[in-house]
């Protein structure tokens, strides 16, 4: 629990901040943070927000047996660790039916990819699996390597950072399994396809395919294993980054792609690599007009884009240049965004419950902001707005649910910026998007004029202009500041506005690009551009601020209909060192992360709170009263504790189910009493333990002796009837009989074996044999399949078994209720039947008595007699009172004879037939009418009557072949296959 890690709380502070003494001060809060870190203590809670500190170096804290530390744990259990917020959303989702999200939050290099992975891996591993569900999880952990190559890149803060937002919902059915996913992407930075400062790369994926790729592979896409070689990767002169290995990671993101379900690997590529040729485009030319002067890069690029065709669009060299970049960046984020839709695709699921995942930019200041930068740090000021809003809802619910009176707690409500922001009409992006669509020339500085018109007065808003002397020493002529909740923020205007209104004036020729795409033979490239756009008669929005806005507005409204967590991310230093702590870059992150304002909101009433059967486990042995045990109200129970334990009023106040308590220093005292309670309990514990396992060990020496000696005494009066001085060793025979039976019982109905009992156990084990038996026929029954359980197998048994040889044969057959559905029979015969139910009716052959020619015919088996049919014709009824007998030869034939009365005048004489299913049709004959003694198994020949009482006999012989003829002596002779042959026959 947390309160396990109070007694060494000198040595490595408090694991939740709450504890603090000082929690006013910042740098009580910072110092905290040193000392854990400098114990690798990288998680600390400020109640149920974690705070993480990148460490720069591997921790043997993710294994999966910490993983199952933390499964089903209770949150403050266990020490903080991103597993505890990863089960306790799980575990909230499953019990509360409420979906949920992970908010992670943190600057370039706090490690909030790194933590989004931990959590995706400990669903993979503590969660339910099955085949299904395991290709769902290896397609959530797979998605990561390939959004990291495509969107990630190395930037001077961080080596692996992320350029682009994500919000990632990972579905769960109602199992608890995980089975879906869906991925939001954000503002993906287009702007580093074609620029990246000194020090940066490019995107991964173009390192990785050119280090890594296959000699075949490039030489397909026409490229050289040279970075250096393209103008997209040469301007951050950073080829080479010793924490990365491309061509490693080369190889996962190719398997990564297989697993998802990837099939357009080569098209995928082929994009990749235009984007690097479209990059070493060259443009030359006179009179203003460019032309292109490098007809290499034309060459892939016309078998990688598009089909043939010729679209001329005249151009200055910087609008070309302008031109290509701006397609390059568009070919790029929108193959990204096509890429994550894959993904989606390949993790699609219906009916689930959802924990979301939230990774997105951090709060940054640089000293040139762009107004891409003004769009995340906009993110941030709307994240920490929802932040403080959700965590003070939070608060205030626990204190409503308790019953405890809630103190408002003072903190910045930065809506004011936010609304300066996005405000409609007014706001700084509303502003932004009327000045480019206004009639005339729009700049950036009849832009820079236009917001100091209008919100000029805004007190978290200046210019240079509007500034005082002091200020305007530094800041220039083309920015504006905003005063963010973190700190303030000079942004650069420089080709803002230049970059709108370019937009809309080559309208025309993005649409001429467009159309080229959609004509591209590359079947991404074709979804990426959708023709429809071209006749798309909207307002465009102008620029991506807008569209981020109305992006970011929906991510709002998801985050809402979530139960939250979060997930603060701190990076301890610049230079990505292990065991380094920079107090002043921390002191910054600790700021704009809103750390300070979350603890005090948090600390506004009751430092710690817990159940009171949490509480009074806890510290139940600090009052006589409550020790060992508690029996009344679990109420009392804590009102009695820390009435004893001298609670002033008000350090503490009870709620209906919680105890909250104001001072942290009111807990260490509780602490450091229950460690001087356990050192007394322990001594005295210690001391009766050894008393009791003394009187143990000397009472079992006795009851050895006294067993030894009785068992001598009975064995000498074994034979004797019982007696006190055999009564031990008797009972000890019953005994050991009954555990060797019990270990060594029959394991089927065909085990025959059975212990030998002593003779005084003999009629009980006769008794216990026979049950034995019963129960395992039982068991056998209860288990044998509905189909089985209708079979009439025994009976069929009794007749044929070891008598006729095509017996064995229709053992492992199922026997079916009928041979002949109702659409088989003639309606004629059933309507002549009336009420008569047909129970079981089977084709068969019926040999004339006189010629013995064969005719097809049918036999029915009603309740009260067999009914020979013909067509529409009752042929022949013969009832079951009436029946003589039934002749079967002992071979492996399907003939049979139905012996009737000959002086029965509505008889013809006894009927001879054939069946196909001899075994089965005699059985359901025998039992319909209650013949099964009567059933005949002849050898050799069968005797019957013909008409007007003459005789005929059949004549059965084993064979070869199968035949049924009339013999030369006027007999019927039947030639049996052997019983060698029919089996194989019938295998």
């Amino acid at each position: 629990m947390m309160e396990s890690a109070l007694t060494a709380r000198d040595r490595v502070g408090v694991q939740d901040f709450v504890l603090l003494e000082n929690f006013t001060s910042e740098a009580a809060f910072i110092e905290n943070l040193r000392k854990r870190f400098k114990e690798n203590l990288i998680y600390t809670y400020i109640g149920s927000v974690l705070v993480s500190v990148n460490p720069y170096k591997d921790l043997e804290i993710y294994t999966k047996n910490h993983m199952e530390r933390y499964r089903g744990v209770n949150f403050y259990e266990v020490s903080p660790h991103i597993y505890a917020v990863a089960d306790n959303s799980y575990r909230s989702m499953r019990t509360e039916r409420k979906d949920q999200c992970i908010l992670i939050s943190g600057e370039s290099g706090a490690g909030k990819t790194e933590a989004s992975k931990k959590i995706l891996q400990y669903y993979a591993v503590t969660c339910p699996a099955s085949e299904q569900v395991q290709t769902v999880k290896d397609r959530l952990l797979q998605s990561n390597p390939v959004l990291e190559a495509f969107g990630n890149a190395k930037t001077l803060r961080n080596d692996n950072s992320s350029r682009f937002g994500k919000y990632m919902d990972i579905q769960f059915d109602f199992k608890g399994a995980p089975v879906g996913g869906h991925i939001i992407n954000y503002l993906l930075e287009k702007s580093r396809v074609v620029h990246q400062n000194h020090g940066e790369r490019n995107f991964h994926i173009f390192y990785q395919m050119m280090e890594g790729g296959e000699e075949d592979l490039l030489r397909r896409l026409g490229l050289e294993r040279n970075p250096q070689q393209y103008q997209y990767l040469v301007k951050g002169n950073c080829p080479k980054v010793s924490s990365i290995n491309d061509r490693s990671d080369w190889k996962v993101v190719r398997k990564a792609l297989t697993v998802i379900g990837f099939n357009e690997d080569e098209e995928l590529l082929n994009i990749i690599a235009s984007v690097l040729h479209l990059g070493n485009v060259q443009y030359g030319g006179e009179d203003g007009i460019a032309c292109i002067t490098s007809d290499t890069q034309i060459k892939y690029l016309a078998r990688v884009r598009a089909q043939p065709a010729q679209l001329v669009s005249p151009l200055n060299l910087e609008q070309a240049s302008s031109a290509r970049d701006a397609l390059s960046k568009a070919v790029y984020g929108r193959t990204f965004t096509w890429l994550v839709n894959k993904i989606n695709a390949s993790l699609a699921y219906t009916n689930y419950s959802v924990i979301g995942l939230l990774d997105i930019y951090g709060f940054e200041v640089f000293q040139n902001n762009s107004f891409e930068q003004f769009c995340i740090n906009y993110c941030n000021e709307k994240l920490q707005q929802l932040f403080i809003e959700l965590t003070l809802k939070s608060e205030q619910d626990e204190y409503e649910a308790e019953g405890i009176t809630w103190e408002p707690v003072q903190y910045f409500n930065n809506k004011i910026i936010c609304d300066l922001v996005e405000e409609k009409f007014k706001g700084i992006i509303s502003i932004l998007d009327e000045e480019c669509l206004r009639p005339g020339d729009a700049s950036d500085l009849t832009f820079l004029e236009k917001l100091e018109d209008i919100v000029g007065g805004h007190p978290h808003f200046i210019t240079h202009k509007l500034a005082d002397g002091k200020t305007r020493k530094v800041m220039g002529r083309e920015e504006f500041r905003l005063l963010h909740y973190a700190g303030e923020v000079n942004y650069n205007i420089n080709g803002v506005c230049v970059f709108v209104v370019l937009f809309f004036a080559r309208c025309n020729k993005l649409c001429t690009q467009m159309f080229v795409m959609c004509m591209s033979e590359n079947k991404i490239l074709r979804q990426c551009f959708d023709r429809e756009e071209l006749s798309d008669k909207k307002r465009p929005e102008t620029v991506r601020p807008t569209q981020f806005k109305a992006s970011l507005a929906k991510l709002m409204e998801i985050l809402m209909s979530k139960e939250p967590s979060y997930v603060r991310c701190i990076k301890p230093n610049d230079s990505k060192q292990a065991a380094r702590f920079d107090e002043v870059l921390i002191r910054h992150q600790v700021k704009y992360l809103g750390l300070m304002e979350n603890l005090r909101v948090r600390r506004a009433g009751f430092a710690y709170r817990r159940r009171y059967e949490v509480f009074l486990q806890r510290y139940k042995s600090l009052c006589p009263d409550t020790w060992p045990n508690w029996q009344g109200k679990l109420s009392d129970g804590v009102s009695t504790l820390v009435k004893h334990l001298g609670y002033k009023p008000e350090e503490y106040k009870l709620g209906r189910s919680k105890i909250f308590i104001r001072f942290p220093k009111t807990l260490f005292a509780t602490e450091d009493a229950l460690e001087t309670r356990k050192h007394s309990l322990a001594i005295t514990m210690q001391a009766c333990w050894r008393g009791v396992l003394a009187r143990r060990r000397a009472q079992r020496r006795r009851q050895a002796v006294d067993t030894v000696r009785r068992f001598i005494k009975g064995f000498i009066y074994r034979h004797k009837e019982r007696c006190p001085e055999n009564e031990y060793f008797l009972d000890y025979v019953r005994y050991s009989f009954l555990m060797n039976l019990h270990r060594n019982l029959p394991k089927n109905v065909l085990d025959k074996s059975w212990p030998t009992p002593p003779a005084a156990l003999a009629e009980a084990s006769e008794h216990l044999r026979t049950l034995c038996m019963q129960n395992m026929v039982w068991s056998y029954c209860k288990k044998i399949s509905p189909e089985w359980k209708h079979q009439q197998k025994m009976v069929a048994s009794e007749m044929f078994k070891d008598k006729k040889d095509n017996y064995p044969q229709s053992v492992p057959k199922l026997f079916v209720s009928t041979r002949l559905n109702g659409e088989d029979i003639n309606p004629k015969v059933v309507q002549a039947l009336g009420s008569e139910k047909i129970k079981y009716a089977v084709p068969v052959t019926k040999y004339d008595r006189k010629g013995y020619k064969a005719r097809p015919r049918q036999l029915l088996l009603t309740g009260s007699s067999a009914i020979v049919t013909e067509e529409g014709k009752l042929k022949q009824r013969i009832d079951y009172a009436a029946l003589k007998g039934v002749s079967v030869s002992s071979l492996s034939d399907g003939l049979f004879v139905l012996h009737v009365p000959s002086d029965d005048n509505k008889q013809k004489g006894d009927v001879v037939l054939q069946s196909d299913h001899v075994i089965e049709t005699l059985t359901k004959l025998a039992i319909c009418g209650d013949k099964v003694n009567v059933i005949n198994i002849n050898q050799g020949s069968i005797t019957f009557t013909a008409a007007q009482g003459k005789e005929g006999i059949i004549d059965f012989t084993p064979g070869s072949e199968l035949l049924v003829a009339k013999a030369k002596n006027g007999h019927l002779s039947v030639v049996s296959l052997n019983n060698l042959l029919f089996t194989l026959a019938s295998v």
